[in-house]
């Protein structure tokens, strides 16, 4: 299993728009994306460092594995 930590804000919205995810806002210190076809919206905090389980959470609910977002790093 690929290990997630370090990972910022900033880097892990670079990930997300690289499977096809785009910018629709920032609400606060969120920056929120969406993806056409999914009714999911992410809300990704632009944090230093993210939290393990917060990764985790965007990630499932993005649809990717830990171990395909880790390559889009």
């Amino acid at each position: 299993m690929a290990r997630l930590g370090n990972i910022s804000g900033k880097d892990a919205v670079k990930a997300f728009r690289k499977s096809g995810w785009h910018h629709l806002g920032q609400v606060g210190s969120h920056i929120v994306m969406v993806k056409p076809g999914i009714r999911v919206n992410l809300s990704i905090p632009q944090h230093k460092e993210l939290s393990v389980g917060t990764l985790r959470a965007l990630i499932r609910a993005s649809g990717l594995t830990v171990e395909e977002f880790l390559r889009l790093l």
